[in-house]
């Protein structure tokens, strides 16, 4: 999962287990912030594809790497700044104060570590030499200058060489999937793309002590509450002997393995797929894939239907409604003129869904159905849930997209996105408070905007529409 929120495309961002810690379930699609990404910081490790057929996953435990007491090698230091958040405990002098008091707090977890059954020989020995990775507070509150688009994004993970891997991943596993299919009816295309946009199947896990970055969260910074319970949840997994403390390493908001679980997410649904007593969702391929399919089951996951199809929208139409409050049986939106992209007929017209225009009137349409919504609880964005739907759709035989997108736009930067909605402030559509991170608000601001001026209300964030914002 990734660490906070990610309402909409920027803010999937802050390491896009950003987008899941704040709620949701596993970690992140690792590209950089700058990509749209999940969570963490994005796995550095790039260990090539000899893990994933080689001892990853041939069933003999790998040399245990030495888990670095302090950030990963060759990381840079935390730059001694204010966060962008602008958060009082974000501050550096909040921060300061924090990391001299770090072992006092650590120490303090003891009587709620004691309420969780971890032994008091086992607290000490996991957290022995713990340090605070204060690199992770600039990680936290990043907020870069630019993002990825939609079709970039999108580019960068359904390719052909992830593509090839995911296939051969399916066939080596075949007898797991089967099994795990079967058991959940989660499809194992959308579990092998989660895997391969997570992690690159297994190559970028990230390379951050999960106890030392939670440990730092849980103490520093703005989010303790949340932190203070993963790791306890981290300090469960290792007291009960499900994970050794040197496979508990991912990116920098605590996610890890291959599919990128938060410690919490990993008490919920990890399972223990081939009867060894141990749930290693990180070098077991059985109970990684038996937990992931769990994960999304859980989550509502239907069986033996799609997360959504690519559709053309009808000139003209009213993008007030492509809203995920706005669902309706398919029907009614082929009443609405809206069709399948590839000319075929819609399975079950009676399903309901709800319209998303990620591009606007300048791209393609997508009726979203409960599957979607099933793969936005593993990861609350968008454009990392359309990925692994078209993934998953590729990886089982499926074409690219039918129609293209407008790779003519250029994105704003943060500081045209800061003035887009100040400018939308001014003018009475936005009630938010400005801080260049577009979510609902401000596509919803932007639609009246739009509407108000006589153009398609489709929410998307071109340079016309601030041209025309700023009345030019």
């Amino acid at each position: 999962m990734a660490e906070f929120q990610a309402d909409g495309w920027d803010m999937m961002q802050s390491a896009a287990r950003q987008a899941r810690q704040a709620g949701s379930v596993i970690g992140g699609a690792m590209v950089a912030t700058a990509l749209l990404l999940p969570v963490g910081a994005h796995a550095q490790a790039q260990n090539g594809l000899s893990n994933l057929f080689g001892g990853i996953f041939s069933g003999q435990n790998p040399a245990p790497a030495q888990p670095a007491p302090g950030a990963p090698t060759g990381a840079p230091p935390w730059s001694g700044e204010d966060g962008a958040s602008g958060h009082p405990l974000m501050t550096a002098a909040a921060i300061r104060e924090a990391a001299g008091n770090f072992n006092n707090c650590v120490a303090a977890m003891w009587p709620d570590a004691a309420r969780r059954n971890i032994t008091q020989e086992n607290f000490q020995r996991f957290t022995a030499g713990l340090s605070p990775d204060l690199r992770i507070m600039d990680l936290m509150d990043s907020q870069p200058e630019f993002t990825k688009s939609i079709w970039a994004y999108l580019d960068i993970l359904v390719n052909d060489n992830r593509l090839a891997t995911g296939r051969e991943v399916l066939a080596k596993y075949k007898a797991q999937f089967d099994a795990t299919e079967k058991a959940t009816g989660v499809d194992r295309y959308i579990i092998a793309s989660i895997w391969g946009i997570e992690s690159n199947y297994s190559t970028q896990m990230g390379d951050r002590s999960v106890l030392q970055s939670t440990a730092t969260l849980a103490c520093i910074g703005r989010r303790q509450a949340y932190f203070k319970d993963e790791f306890l949840s981290a300090l469960e997994i290792l007291n009960r002997g499900d994970l050794r403390p040197e496979q508990l390493r991912g990116s920098w908001a605590g996610a890890f393995g291959p599919t990128q679980f938060m410690p919490t997410a990993f008490k919920r649904f990890a399972v223990d797929g081939d009867g060894d007593g141990r749930r290693d969702v990180v070098d077991n391929p059985t109970d990684l894939i038996a937990s992931t399919a769990n994960n999304l089951k859980k989550d509502g996951w239907q069986a033996g239907q799609t997360w959504g199809f690519e559709v053309v929208v009808p000139q003209g139409f009213n993008y007030m409604l492509a809203d995920r409050a706005k669902a309706m049986p398919i029907a009614q939106w082929e009443k609405l003129g809206l069709k399948r992209a590839t000319n075929q007929p819609f399975p079950h017209p009676a399903e309901k869904a709800y319209l998303l225009a990620p591009a606007g009137a300048q791209g393609p349409g997508f009726l979203m159905l409960q599957n979607y919504r099933v793969i936005m609880k593993y990861n609350p964005a968008e454009a990392y849930a359309l990925a692994i739907g078209h993934f998953a759709d590729r990886l089982r035989g499926g074409q690219p997209f039918v129609q293209p997108w407008p790779r003519q736009e250029r994105e704003l930067s943060r500081t045209e996105r800061l003035e887009l909605q100040q400018l939308l402030a001014q003018r009475g559509f936005y009630k938010g408070t400005p801080d260049g991170q577009f979510g609902g608000q401000t596509r919803e601001a932007l639609r009246h905007f739009q509407a108000s001026i006589g153009v398609p209300a489709d929410g998307f964030a071109s340079s016309d529409v601030l041209d025309r914002l700023r009345g030019r």
